[in-house]
């Protein structure tokens, strides 16, 4: 068994939800800037060192208040179990409908690199939606993209939510600055290589864990939600995150028995939201 199977579960996942055909990559890319559109939201490409990143957001943003960032999943990373696919960019953009479906409040939208842009050039490589999905490089070029959203929006603080493999990203970013009023994971890997573990394949050695961090996150505000049916990142694991931070903290997690790692995190956020925003303890 090989690192390339530590995708196999996520891209399963994706394939198993997915048409018989997969959608081109150029397909994918409209198909997410007709959804940002139809909310009249714009894509922009923004910079970052090594890694471009497409982003999502409205064009007017209520100054001072709070951006909240959601931070896509892994994507269509495998197209067989031995077969990375050839771009990442999502068959269905999860975390963009979660932006979409937030009732109030400023918010944005963060692809992960190589996700609709430049999979096909480098420094875009199989390996950053792989085993280097979560590399220093790839949280330094998001880091560099939040501080452009939070400078356009006029914002004091961040608050991140991360969905699947996007709550890892999160939850490392926020490690590392000291904006972030708090992290959000839905249905999010917490801990790659108890992850890995769980799944008897090889683990992420390309890649930074949150679980590493927990000193410097344990004074983060965090909810971490979870789905009781969810097989692909079992609700187990993400209470065993919240369990090995330093207490005290300032983090929670929470059960929903019947979603799983699709359902029905879109379908009720706009009813989760309002419960979700706790005051900022940093």
């Amino acid at each position: 068994m090989t690192w390339r199977r530590a995708g196999l579960v996520l891209g399963l996942a994706v394939l198993l939800g997915a048409c018989a055909s997969v959608p081109s990559p150029e397909l994918r890319r409209q198909q997410a800037a007709q959804l940002a559109a139809a909310h009249s939201w714009r894509g922009a490409p923004l910079a970052g060192t090594p890694f471009r990143l497409q982003s999502y957001a409205p064009d007017g943003f209520v100054a001072g208040a709070p951006l909240t960032v959601y931070i896509e999943g892994d994507g269509f990373s495998w197209r067989t179990s031995r077969q990375p696919s050839q771009d990442p960019t999502p068959i269905d953009p999860l975390a963009l409908r979660l932006a979409l479906a937030q009732p109030d409040g400023n918010a944005a939208y963060l692809g992960r690199p190589c996700q609709y842009l430049d999979a096909d050039r480098a420094p875009c490589s199989q390996r950053y939606w792989t085993e280097a999905r979560f590399a220093a490089e790839v949280v330094a070029s998001l880091d560099q993209a939040l501080s452009q959203l939070k400078q356009r929006a006029g914002a004091e603080q961040l608050v991140l939510v991360g969905y699947s493999g996007g709550a890892a990203l999160a939850l490392l970013l926020a490690a590392r600055r000291t904006d972030v009023a708090q992290v959000i994971s839905v249905a999010g890997n917490l801990d790659h290589a108890a992850w890995t573990a769980y799944h008897r394949v090889q683990p992420l050695r390309a890649s930074l864990n949150p679980h590493d961090q927990l000193a410097a996150l344990a004074s983060v505000p965090q909810r971490h939600l979870l789905g009781g049916a969810d097989t692909v990142m079992p609700a187990a694991l993400g209470a065993a995150f919240v369990a090995d931070l330093p207490r005290p903290n300032a983090a929670s997690s929470e059960v929903f028995a019947d979603f799983d790692h699709h359902c029905c995190w879109v379908e009720q956020w706009p009813q989760l939201w309002p419960r979700l925003r706790i005051s900022p303890a940093r």
